[in-house]
């Protein structure tokens, strides 16, 4: 049994490695496109919102459809869907229709894609790996992401400098090829229960029983809202820091790298400490401190530093990003029902694809007329009084240390 669940897991996490390798070299790839060629908050907020949009729309239904359904067969079409749209695109480009509104037309489909996947995904690793295993599996898989990160931007930029930008959406449509291929052959995994029986309801009566549950269960409805206020407050530094060193430092490639480097290894660290430490025996005190290390790096970001210190900082910022996301994720993994994950995950994933591109509605063009180091040293300030509220939460931190699954009133 101990040599299934391992071997299952690194089939699933081997395939969606690949395919995320080819994803992050297409989404870097449109990214400094965009931001080279225009250097505008404007357009840089087109980007997003086309990036998250879709993926607000669909991601209810998508976690319904991954408590209904095969979720390995969930991700395999999405996959698929992803691929073949890049695949349209990238033959477009290579012979010589290049537009940015097909540029914004990729990224809307390929949010639709990403938002059916990732509740499916979150809901399948509790079904392949053991409860005591999962806070390690998901800090190495978070590892293992971010080491694609760290890499992908300089494989984009290198092949930016060589091929066309046709040529690099050809290279994820292959490595999404594979991921299926793995997904299909050698991964054999059965359906979850609930997934092999007949519906007896339908889909808004299912969308609502998941926000009930959500609204009854006490540590999910309390953290939605602090990731609620959080998602607002990174959004100038998860989506405007490209564009302050563009303006700041200098619009050269290697630069743009370079803070996406730094963040990556950073956040490889994060994972490979919270895989090999698991944080603090309360892990809300581990998302909370995590919460206040970003907070301060990014009000830090705010001032007139160095390159390098930008980037040391960025470092850090992608260590304690981590550090908030792995057991915020093993949290629910573990306190939220089998029945009930595919939906909670679906609403989580609406609450960041719909709150991220709205907050950019407002700092996009703020952008434009107020120097993005402003922005960032207020919501600075603002991170880290949420963070203090949530170590002042005495029910989170109960919560916290509490591993069962349990609907807390």
């Amino acid at each position: 049994m101990t040599d299934t669940w391992k071997k299952q897991t690194v089939l699933f996490l081997t395939g969606q490695s690949i395919s995320l390798f080819g994803s992050m070299l297409v989404q870097y790839a449109i990214l400094w496109h965009i931001t080279l060629e225009t250097r505008s908050g404007v357009m840089m907020t087109l980007s997003i919102v086309c990036g998250f949009l879709p993926t607000f729309f669909i991601s209810p239904f998508a976690g319904i459809w991954a408590d209904r359904y095969d979720r390995k067969k969930l991700i395999i079409a999405a996959d698929a869907l992803i691929a073949a749209v890049t695949l349209g695109v990238a033959l477009l480009f290579v012979f010589g229709y290049e537009a940015f509104w097909l540029l914004f037309l990729i990224m809307a489909l390929r949010s639709f894609g990403a938002g059916v996947q990732t509740p499916a995904v979150n809901a399948f690793l509790p079904q392949i790996v053991p409860a005591d295993r999962l806070l390690r599996i998901n800090g190495i898989n978070g590892s293992i992401q971010s080491l694609i990160a760290l890499v992908s931007p300089v494989a984009s930029g290198a092949l930016m400098s060589a091929v066309t930008l046709g040529k690099i959406f050809l290279i994820d449509v292959a490595t999404a090829g594979i991921a299926i291929f793995i997904l299909l052959i050698f991964l054999k995994v059965p359906a979850h229960k609930k997934a092999a029986q007949a519906s007896q309801t339908g889909y808004w009566q299912d969308l609502r029983e998941g926000f009930r549950y959500i609204g009854g269960h006490g540590f999910v409805k309390r953290s939605f809202i602090h990731c609620a206020i959080y998602f607002i407050l990174i959004s100038p530094l998860a989506f405007l820091t490209p564009l302050q060193v563009a303006r700041s430092f200098g619009g050269d490639v290697w630069r743009l790298t370079m803070i996406e480097v730094t963040f990556s290894v950073g956040m490889t660290a994060g994972g490979l400490l919270i895989a090999s430490w698991g944080g603090f025996s309360n892990r809300l005190h581990t998302i909370a401190v995590s919460s206040l290390v970003t907070a301060v790096c990014t009000f830090a970001l705010g001032w007139p530093i160095s390159f390098a210190l930008y980037s040391v900082l960025m470092g850090i910022l992608g260590l304690a990003m981590m550090a908030f996301q792995t057991p915020f994720t093993v949290l629910l993994q573990e306190k939220v029902d089998e029945d009930h994950m595919g939906r909670v995950f679906g609403v989580l994933g609406m609450l960041s694809s719909s709150l991220m591109p709205l907050a950019m509605l407002g700092f996009g063009p703020l952008a434009d007329r107020i120097p993005i180091e402003r922005l960032l040293i207020v919501t600075g300030l603002l991170l880290g009084i949420q963070g203090i509220l949530m170590l002042a939460d005495p029910f989170l931190i109960e919560a916290g240390l509490s591993h069962r699954k349990t609907e807390e009133k």
